[in-house]
């Protein structure tokens, strides 16, 4: 054999190598688990009166689930999460939003969320929890 049949031979297994290996790559990422897409957000006043009302809106979505609700919650203190409303359950594309006046009716910091649930069907008894805001606090003074 001269010497060129062997680089030749060389850099052709060369090649196979890379072209298997980008193959490999390839397949390894299309197998990869998909995340689904969506958001959350919650809107508050920083600062509210005591005896009077402010808002507190979130809207949400999430490609996970075929119907989406969106729930506030709030506490205060240390204490545990408490549903405040729930917006209407939405089709999946569509934006989830809830709207909740709340009066202010003792000083102190509160925290609301905002949660989106993702449902099979509109009446579905066993809604998923898909998203959770972060909390945001209003100061009652």
């Amino acid at each position: 054999m001269t010497r060129t049949k062997k680089i030749g031979m060389t850099a052709r297994s060369g090649r196979v190598a890379v072209i298997g290996a980008l193959g490999l790559a390839s397949v390894a990422l299309a197998t990869g688990p998909a995340f689904a897409k969506g958001a959350v957000e919650i809107t508050a006043p920083p600062t509210a009166q005591v005896g009077k009302s402010f808002t507190v809106t979130a809207h949400g979505d999430d490609d996970a689930s075929s119907y989406l609700q969106v729930c506030l919650e709030n506490r205060s203190g240390g204490q545990a999460w408490h549903r405040l409303s729930c917006g209407a359950v939405v089709e999946r594309g569509d934006d989830a939003q809830v709207t909740a006046h709340v009066e202010a009716t003792h000083s102190g910091a509160r925290q609301y969320r905002a949660v989106v649930y993702g449902l099979l069907g509109p009446t579905d008894g066993h809604p998923v929890r898909q998203r959770t805001s972060s909390p945001t606090t209003v100061n009652v003074r």
